[in-house]
């Protein structure tokens, strides 16, 4: 059983990534029903948090159907970090999360995200005082190195677990590889093999399918897997692997139906939670992957893009199921008759 503090998480959890403008409470709640194990909010920045700026703030909202959830900060500054850990514990997350892995230019210029990879004793005296700042269970998420020459991943997950992180999350590509490139699990696995390590380790990067995720699995014996990337428009990733490692049998693809619900539970919770100005604009970069493949989707897209309107967005996706189920059924009789 992994264990982060007292929270269980199963036998080999799924983890969904911190993702910025992604993993906000409507998207969490699609994950968590595929079957995540844990969640993690998008990042947020310490500054705008002990400035209580409204953005930073409002990504603290946790719903009980969603956990267990860690709250991911990110900073540079001694004192923000702790008056931050101070803060997100106050909003009662099971986990609090560092970000050491964020390869943006605008944050890692600023010593935060990646940025700290630079800097191996001040990411170890920034996690000791946020660890000494809490009571909640400190993770961290980071990167392999700056660069090829820095990969000191190793070197990180030993001195951080002695100030006390509970578990680690380590994408395989440094800073300098962005997302570019395929990720490199080998230190990851060396990671979990160093008898001194003793926390969960969780492998993140380029798990794209249920047969990635087993042979990954096997062949570097991580604790549970994080993904990112391959949930967005697909929460049914997490599902699809659970059942792939039970039976060793490929689940279905969700159909039409399935994709359609979830873009409309999507857009009325986003609306819900951001207001209708904001949860209309914030759903539009979802629509390409939740339809990606459909054949002549576009005319359909542009208009989930351009309408305003929540009642004239929920009457298109109604369109979408129609037009595009009948299609579906046609195929289906053309492969019966065959």
């Amino acid at each position: 059983m992994v264990k982060i503090g007292n929270t269980e998480l199963g036998e080999f959890p799924l983890l969904l990534a911190p993702m910025e403008d992604v993993s906000d409470p409507p998207f969490r709640a699609l994950c968590k029903q595929q079957g995540c194990d844990m969640m993690y909010t998008e990042f947020i920045s310490v500054e705008g948090l002990i400035r209580d700026a409204t953005k930073s703030v409002q990504k603290l909202d946790i719903y009980d159907e969603e956990r267990p959830v860690g709250i991911q900060i990110f900073g540079a500054k001694l004192d923000s970090m702790m008056r931050a850990a101070e803060i997100v514990e106050e909003a009662k997350p099971e986990v609090l999360d560092i970000n050491y892995g964020c390869p943006v230019k605008k944050v890692v210029c600023r010593m935060a995200g990646a940025g700290i990879l630079q800097d191996l004793d001040m990411m170890v005296k920034l996690t000791k005082a946020v660890v000494d700042s809490t009571n909640l269970p400190v993770t961290v998420k980071t990167r392999l190195g700056w660069d090829d020459e820095t990969k000191y991943v190793d070197e990180v997950a030993e001195r951080l677990q002695d100030v006390g992180i509970k578990a680690i999350s380590i994408h395989g590509r440094t800073r300098k590889q962005m997302y570019k490139g395929e990720a490199d699990w080998t230190l990851i696995g060396k990671i979990k093999d160093n008898p001194r390590i003793h926390i969960p380790v969780f492998g993140n990067g380029d798990i794209n399918s249920p047969q990635k995720a087993k042979e990954y699995r096997e062949r570097y014996a991580v604790d549970g897997i994080m993904i990112g990337r391959a949930s967005i428009g697909n929460p049914w990733i997490f599902r699809e692997i659970k059942h792939f490692f039970k039976t060793g049998e490929i689940l279905a693809p969700p159909t039409l139906n399935e994709k359609v619900q979830a873009a409309r539970q999507h857009l009325t919770h986003s609306i819900e939670w951001k207001g209708v100005k904001l949860g209309v604009l914030e759903m539009r970069r979802h629509y390409t992957n939740y339809f990606r493949g459909l054949p002549n989707i576009k005319p359909f897209r542009m208009r989930l893009v351009t309408l305003h309107d929540p009642a004239e967005l929920f009457a298109v996706l109604d369109e979408i199921e129609t037009h595009f189920d009948g299609i579906e059924m046609m195929v289906q009789e053309v492969g019966l008759k065959k």
